[in-house]
């Protein structure tokens, strides 16, 4: 028996009838739909089957339930719900009521009104040129991108100069940090002096690798230029905006109290939920330029929203897209372009060419047989011996060269698909090392520590420090950095790793392990994620099935924010 056909398994509903327990609810959706009928006397079950489903919506990802999108809907449902003393009917409707239908959408009150302070502040935002001087305009994009083949960067340094709002798009290594880098020393020529410029991510390992990159590009601009930008500090997007202790939604900068910066850049934007886009437009002063760079195609927010994909079907003429990537090969771009194009048929045809950065490991059976994952296990143990090598010689550079060689890469947490079973799996196959801190165990970061300038996703590798005890070392490895065992926040071997952990780091050589047909995870922007890791070569191992089904099933995620008006 499985837990779905387990009438008692946890993630049921208990004592669910009528609608509620036809639907493929868990119990959490049903109790907060019968709360909120409870409190607001409402007791027709359409009705608490519609709040049951907006709750299900959000923990997919989605803002809110399409009615049009529930199968076997019961009937007069919309009529039912629109006159319910729970829902607000309209945009228009009472602010006092805990869900609101608009448009055959019922939302939680409180994301609709997320998706509206976003809409409104992006019309907004689009509708008021920023004033910029032409000329001083013209001659900075003319100094930092001189080649005319550069049309896309220079459209980007224009659009920022000129608007509140610039959405900057592109896939891996299409120069989107280059490009940033250049935009703001354009805007201290243009629109400046002495612009306070915030940059910002979602994440503390992104907003890290973010003012590493973005400064080194500075770095290389003329004298004036670097005179100009200065230092620039990144930060996550809640410490930007300044969380409050205690909650996890109300920050310190808010529409009373307005950010004090002039532009504000913000990285792997399309990890930003809507709440958190909200709180971020709230804050900023009208005046103030935000710029909002990443890819859309990649994975989106773990929490609810996909507010760059939405921006960028929303304004598609709004929005500058970088094409032109310098990370990796022709191939891999054509498979990358295939995947994001949802074309399977060329996806398989390239995995399948032949091309000596590619390649198809199609199992036979239902199991992955020693066959099918030598591959695997010969990246892996070439890998291992490079990594201990390096670190028995106290060669940290080499070590984390060594590290960034190969990286498996899965959908999943748990399961023989998963993290766990495929990190046991590979520690069998190099061995765990003796003592504590084995020399050349790779280790990930799993929580965000200021004290010691790690973050969540971080990655190094165990090494002798020379005097006989150990550090580990972090970094790229031509700036490793080596931070001592009892410093570190907590910390796990990484011989395997999610995608969605994956997501922002770059390694030579990438395999990643395809679950089932059935999987829930297995979409177009996790194989497109997974696959653009990759600098040399990417090892798919998985069924034709598999891979089809990813190229053919892009996320979902119901919102309104798409419908531009």
């Amino acid at each position: 028996m499985t837990i779905a056909d387990d009438p008692y398994a946890a993630n049921l509903p208990w004592r669910a009838t009528g609608l509620l327990a036809a639907s493929d609810l868990t119990a959490a959706d049903v109790h907060v739909a019968r709360r909120l009928g409870a409190i607001g006397g409402e007791d027709d079950e359409r009705v608490l089957l519609a709040a049951a489903l907006a709750v299900q919506a959000l923990r997919s990802g989605s803002v809110c339930v399409v009615l049009d999108d529930v199968e076997d809907a019961p009937t007069d449902w919309q009529e039912a719900i629109r006159r319910s003393p729970l829902v607000a009917d309209g945009p228009h409707g009472p602010a006092d009521r805990p869900l609101r239908w608009v448009d055959g959408r019922v939302y939680l009150d409180r994301y609709w009104r997320d998706e509206q302070t976003v809409r409104a502040a992006v019309h907004d935002r689009l509708a008021r040129p920023a004033t910029v001087d032409p000329d001083v305009l013209a001659a900075a994009v003319d100094r930092l991108y001189p080649s005319a083949a550069d049309d896309a960067q220079r459209l980007a340094l224009r659009t920022a100069a000129t608007s509140h709002l610039t959405v900057l798009t592109g896939g891996p290594g299409t120069g989107k940090t280059t490009t940033v880098a250049r935009l703001v020393a354009a805007l201290q020529s243009a629109a400046g002096p002495r612009l306070r410029v915030a940059l910002a991510a979602p994440t503390g390992k992104a907003a890290a690798r973010l003012q590493e990159s973005v400064n080194a590009e500075v770095a290389l601009l003329g004298a004036a230029d670097v005179a100009a930008v200065g230092s620039l500090h990144a930060m996550t997007v809640h410490r930007l905006l300044g969380r409050r202790p205690g909650s996890s939604t109300r920050f310190r900068h808010d529409r009373l109290r307005r950010l004090p910066h002039d532009v504000v850049v913000v990285d792997e934007s399309s990890m930003v939920s809507l709440s958190l886009m909200a709180r971020l437009v709230e804050a900023l002063r009208p005046t103030a330029r935000l710029v909002l760079v990443g890819d859309p195609d990649q994975l989106v927010s773990v929490e609810a929203g996909a507010v760059l994909g939405d921006l960028v079907a929303a304004f598609p003429r709004d929005v500058v897209r970088l094409t032109r990537t310098h990370r990796y090969g022709p191939s891999l771009a054509a498979l990358a372009e295939a995947i994001r194009l949802g074309d399977a048929d060329t996806a398989l045809a390239v995995l399948r060419s032949g091309d000596e950065h590619l390649s198809l490991v199609e199992p036979t059976g239902d199991r992955l047989s020693p066959q099918d994952v030598a591959g695997l296990r010969e990246d892996v143990e070439a890998s291992s011996r490079a990594l201990v090598a390096a670190a028995r010689a106290g060669d940290a550079p080499a070590a984390l060269q060594a590290l960034g060689a190969h990286r498996l890469l899965l959908a999943h947490r748990e399961g023989p698909f998963g993290v766990a079973h495929w990190a046991a799996t590979v520690e069998a196959w190099v061995g765990a090392g003796g003592g504590p801190w084995p020399l050349g165990r790779p280790l990930l970061v799993t929580e965000n520590d200021r004290a010691s300038g790690l973050y969540n996703g971080d990655t190094g590798v165990v090494v002798a420090d020379g005097l006989g005890g150990v550090a580990v070392a972090f970094g790229e490895p031509d700036d490793p950095r080596l931070v001592r065992p009892y410093r570190l926040p907590a910390v796990q071997p990484v011989h395997a790793m999610t995608v969605h952990r994956g997501q922002g780091s770059q390694f030579a050589r990438v395999t990643l392990v395809l679950p089932p047909v059935p999987s829930p995870l297995l979409t177009r922007e996790l194989l497109y994620t997974a696959v653009t890791r990759a600098r040399e070569h990417v090892r798919v191992i998985g069924t034709e099935d598999a891979v089809r089904a990813a190229v053919e099933r892009p996320v979902r995620r119901a919102s309104g924010l798409r419908e531009p008006r």
